[in-house]
């Protein structure tokens, strides 16, 4: 226990999946965790459930007046940020890229990939502030180290994630900030965004895969992950258990990219 005591987080996307356990498991090692969503009753919810050293705030993580608004809350009330897991993200799932709409490019697009931007850009001022240096942790997926049919956006998005998270983790180590920047790449977790990537289930269907038996037939492991398998990763790149590690990738994956 303990493991990031005195510390202060903020998960965005944290009311449910994997933000949810990372919001948990860093509450429960003793940081103050600030949880950004646009699921305010869930959100809300987790807060009052965690208590007093967690908050929740409404946060659309492609705005940039939001991410503003959200880094000076936590200034405010907190005068430092050590710890930022940038984990808001969606899948949107397309038969083939040629059907896939310009609006749903750009939707993943600015979720996946300029919410990670405007995190960075808007949290690390204040972690130089602060003098203490920081982690921030970059939820990226199995699909930016590997292609997937139907999932070709998602793996761009994913993709771009991967390799911004290394330049700015030498940026950060070329100012001597103490900032170390790394990111997780989650294989197949039981989490909603499954839900919303439709046309992956049986075949002739418009539904999510069975997670399950697509594990069964996909991963090394033979079974898929719970959204703690990724919070512990997390937690270890947030703790000084991790001090010389940056510009990584944590894959969490039960061997699916090793196939």
């Amino acid at each position: 226990m303990g493991r990031v005591e005195g510390k202060v987080a903020v998960v965005t996307g944290g009311a449910s999946g994997i933000g949810r356990g990372c919001a948990e498991i860093l509450a429960r090692e003793g940081a103050a965790v600030v949880i950004t969503d646009i699921q305010d009753h869930k959100g809300e919810a987790l807060a009052a459930e965690l208590g007093g050293k967690a908050r929740y705030l409404h946060h659309d993580v492609t705005s940039e007046d939001a991410w503003i608004e959200v880094i000076a809350q936590v200034e405010r009330e907190h005068g430092r940020l050590d710890i930022l897991v940038n984990n808001a993200g969606i899948g949107i799932g397309c038969p083939t890229i040629t059907a896939m709409s310009l609006a749903d490019w750009r939707r993943q697009q600015a979720i996946n990939v300029e919410g990670v931007f405007l995190g960075i850009k808007h949290a690390l001022p204040l972690m130089r502030r602060a003098g203490n240096g920081g982690s921030i942790i970059n939820m990226s997926s199995v699909a930016g180290l590997r292609g997937s049919p139907n999932l070709a956006a998602y793996c761009a998005t994913k993709g771009a994630v991967r390799l911004f998270t290394k330049a700015v983790a030498l940026e950060c180590a070329a100012a001597k900030d103490g900032v170390r920047v790394n990111s997780v790449h989650p294989g197949i977790i039981e989490t909603p965004i499954w839900e919303s990537i439709v046309g992956m289930g049986e075949a002739g269907t418009n539904a999510p895969p069975d997670l399950d038996a697509l594990s069964t037939m996909a991963v090394p492991l033979g079974v898929k992950g719970v959204p703690e398998d990724i919070a512990n990763g997390v937690l270890w790149l947030a703790s000084a258990e991790s001090r010389y590690v940056t510009g990584t990738e944590l894959v969490i994956d039960g061997g699916l990219s090793e196939r």
